[in-house]
C-alpha cells in the first residue's frame, strides 16, 4: 500500500470517528455512531498493517488475534450493570500502552538518531508527556475500576497534606522532566524517566483514591479524556497523524463531557481533583422517624393502584435499577401504563449512576422508546403536573437538600424535583444514604410513600397487580 492511500485511509478513519462521536451524542443515532467507529478502526488498522509496518506480522497478527478474542469475550460476558468498571479497566490498557510506547520508543537506537537540536527535545518532550500521561491513567483508572466494582471502598482517602503531596509529586515531575531532556540528549536519560512513570503511578492511584464516590460520573469522563490524550502524545511519538487526530478527539470530548458532569453536580473540576467528597457506601438511618419525620411505606398492590389511577407518570432511575437488573420489567410496567393511555416519561439527571450515559445505556437495552426519555432539564419544570413520580433506586440526584440546605454537601447541585409532584414513590432496599453519603428529606416528606424491596423483584410484583 503506497504512502498516499495510506493517508487517504487515515482521513477516511477520522471521518468516520468524527461521524462515530456525533452519532453517539443522541440516543436514536447511537447505533449507527457505533458503526461508523467500528468501520472507521477497521480502516485504520488495515491501513497500518499493510502500509505502515514493514515486519513481524506473526507477532502483529497474534497480538491482533487475543485482543480481538478477549474484546468479544468481554462484550459477550460482562453485564450493562459492570459497564462503568469495563470502561475504566479499557481506559488502563490505554494507559499502559503509552507508557510501553513511549519506554520502548526511547530504548530503540535509532528513535532520534536523525534529530538535532530543538526538534531531538522536542521529540524527548513527547516521549516524556507520553509516559506521564499513560502512567497517571494507568494506575488512576485501575483505582477507578476497584471503586466502582467495589473491591474497593468508595470513601475518600484524604491523607494529611494530600495537597501539598501532589504538589511536591508535580514539582518532581517537571524537575525530572528537564534533567532527562538534558541526559537524553546526550544519549542517557533513562533513570529520571523511570523514576518519572513510578511517580506519575503514585500520583494516578493517590489522586483516584482521594476521590469520593459522588464524584465517580467525573473521574469515568476525566480517565477517558486522559487516555486520549496518552494517545496523542502516542502519535506525536510515533510521526503517525491519525493518533493524533483521534487521540485529540476523544481527549477533548472526555473534557468537554467533564465539565458538562461538573456543571450538573455544581461542582468545579479541580475540587472533583482535590477529592474528598461522598464517602461510599453512605451512612444508615436506625429508625424511620425521627427529626426529619415518618416513613411511609407502601404495597406493590397500592402502587399499582396509584400508577392505574394517573395520568402523568415519571420515571426517575438511578444506579438501583442498574444493580437489580430491573429495566426490562420498567419497560414491562411502561408497557402496560402506556396501553391504559397513560402519559409515561422517564427523567435522566446527568450523572445518573456510575457512568455519563449509564441510564440511557441500560433504557436503550431494554428497548423503552427513545421518545419518552428526557434528560433533567427538559422535565424538570414538569413536576407539579405529575401525578406519580417512581424514583428507581436513586437518591442523590432527587435530594431536596441541594435546593433546601445551604450547610448541604450536595447544596446548589441540581437535582430533579420530584417532591413537586402529586406523589413520589420510592423503590430502596433500605433507608441508606446515597453514593455521596447524604441523608435524604425526601423520604420523610408527606406526599413520599417508600416500596422497599430488591427493585426488579417490587416491580415483578406490581406488574402483577396491574394484571
Amino acid at each position: 500500500m503506497t504512502e498516499g492511500l495510506v493517508t487517504v485511509s487515515y482521513l477516511g478513519a477520522i471521518i468516520l470517528f468524527i461521524l462515530a462521536l456525533g452519532g453517539l451524542s443522541n440516543q436514536e443515532t447511537a447505533r449507527r455512531g457505533n458503526l461508523y467507529g467500528i468501520i472507521g478502526m477497521a480502516l485504520a488498522l488495515l491501513a497500518t498493517i499493510w502500509g505502515a509496518v514493514d515486519g513481524n506480522y506473526g507477532l502483529l497478527l497474534g497480538g491482533l488475534a487475543a485482543g480481538a478474542a478477549i474484546g468479544f469475550l468481554l462484550a459477550r460476558r460482562v453485564q450493562m450493570t459492570q459497564m462503568p468498571e469495563l470502561v475504566a479497566i479499557l481506559h488502563s490498557l490505554v494507559g499502559l500502552a503509552a507508557v510501553l510506547v513511549g519506554l520502548s520508543t526511547f530504548l530503540d537506537p535509532s528513535h532520534a538518531e536523525h534529530l538535532t537540536g530543538a526538534e531531538q527535545s522536542i521529540h524527548l518532550v513527547e516521549i516524556y508527556l507520553g509516559v506521564l500521561i499513560g502512567a497517571v491513567t494507568f494506575s488512576g483508572s485501575i483505582i477507578a475500576f476497584c471503586k466502582l466494582s467495589g473491591k474497593l471502598s468508595g470513601k475518600p482517602l484524604t491523607l494529611p497534606a494530600r495537597h501539598w503531596l501532589n504538589l511536591v509529586l508535580l514539582i518532581l515531575a517537571i524537575l525530572l522532566g528537564a534533567l532527562f531532556v538534558k541526559q537524553g540528549a546526550d544519549g542517557g536519560g533513562l533513570t529520571p524517566l523511570l523514576l518519572m512513570t513510578v511517580i506519575a503511578l503514585l500520583f494516578g492511584i493517590h489522586m483516584v483514591l482521594a476521590i469520593g464516590g459522588a464524584d465517580m460520573p467525573v473521574v469515568v469522563s476525566m480517565l477517558n479524556s486522559y487516555s486520549g490524550w496518552a494517545a496523542a502524545a502516542t502519535g506525536f511519538m510515533l510521526g503517525n497523524d491519525l493518533l493524533i487526530v483521534v487521540g485529540a478527539l476523544v481527549g477533548s470530548s472526555g473534557a468537554i463531557l467533564s465539565h458538562i458532569m461538573c456543571k450538573a453536580m455544581n461542582r468545579k473540576f479541580f475540587s472533583v481533583i482535590a477529592g474528598g467528597f461522598g464517602n461510599g457506601g453512605g451512612k444508615s438511618v436506625s429508625t424511620a422517624t425521627g427529626e426529619a419525620g415518618e416513613v411511609i411505606a407502601i404495597s406493590p398492590a397500592e402502587t399499582a393502584s396509584l400508577l392505574s389511577s394517573a395520568k402523568e407518570v415519571m420515571i426517575i432511575p438511578g444506579y438501583g435499577m442498574a444493580v437489580a437488573q430491573a429495566q426490562h420489567t420498567v419497560n414491562e410496567v411502561v408497557k402496560h401504563l402506556r396501553g391504559k393511555g397513560i402519559n409515561v416519561r422517564f427523567g435522566i439527571h446527568p450523572v445518573a449512576g456510575r457512568m455519563p450515559g449509564h441510564m440511557n445505556v441500560l433504557l436503550a437495552e431494554a428497548k423503552v422508546p427513545y421518545d419518552i426519555v428526557f434528560e433533567m432539564d427538559e422535565i424538570n419544570a414538569d413536576f407539579p403536573k405529575i401525578d406519580v413520580s417512581v424514583v428507581i433506586g436513586a437518591n442523590d440526584i432527587v435530594n431536596p437538600s441541594a435546593q433546601e440546605d445551604a450547610d448541604s454537601p450536595i447544596a446548589g447541585m441540581p437535582v430533579l424535583e420530584v417532591w413537586k409532584g402529586k406523589t413520589t414513590i420510592v423503590l430502596k432496599r433500605g433507608m441508606a444514604a446515597g453514593y455521596a453519603g447524604v441523608d435524604n428529606p425526601l423520604f420523610y416528606k408527606d406526599n413520599t410513600r417508600m416500596l422497599f424491596g430488591d427493585a426488579r423483584e417490587t416491580l415483578d410484583a406490581v406488574l402483577k397487580e396491574l394484571g
